[in-house]
């Protein structure tokens, strides 16, 4: 069993590095770096969110939170609104035509691949995967 899960370790540190600079590659093609495209990926998670947020998830500074904002808005990827109740509050959102038009195209090729992967398994197995991954990104 300890062999399995040697593989296993190992595999995920190998898929996460792979992850990472594919990442990169994206963001240096789409003209952002790295911390940029990390936004817009907390942004596809948690939808959209105040800047104090993004801070909060990244551990970076305001002042930094509101240069990768800045860029972000300057490339058409996000825009910042006023929150409907709180006109005080920034909300930043992605924006859905820029994102389908220029970022997904990046990674359809690697979508496709995943999904030929879980082709090759059982609905049971796909399931053990589905719930391996969730307990794993908590």
């Amino acid at each position: 069993m300890a062999d399995v899960q040697d593989e296993i370790m190992g595999s995920l540190v190998r898929f996460i590095a792979s992850v990472v600079l594919n990442n990169h590659a994206v963001a240096q093609r789409l003209g952002l770096g790295p911390t940029d495209s990390q936004f817009l990926t907390l942004l596809d998670v948690h939808g959209p969110l105040t800047p104090g947020r993004l801070a909060e998830l990244t551990g970076l500074t305001s002042g930094t939170v509101t240069g990768v904002v800045d860029r972000l808005e300057r490339a058409g990827f996000v825009r910042r609104d006023r929150d409907a109740t709180d006109r005080r509050k920034v909300i930043v959102r992605r924006d859905e035509a820029a994102t389908t038009e220029r970022m997904h195209p990046q990674y359809a090729e690697h979508g496709r691949y995943v999904l030929g992967l879980l082709e090759r398994r059982t609905p049971e197995e796909q399931r053990t995967i589905a719930d391996f991954l969730r307990d794993l990104a908590q």
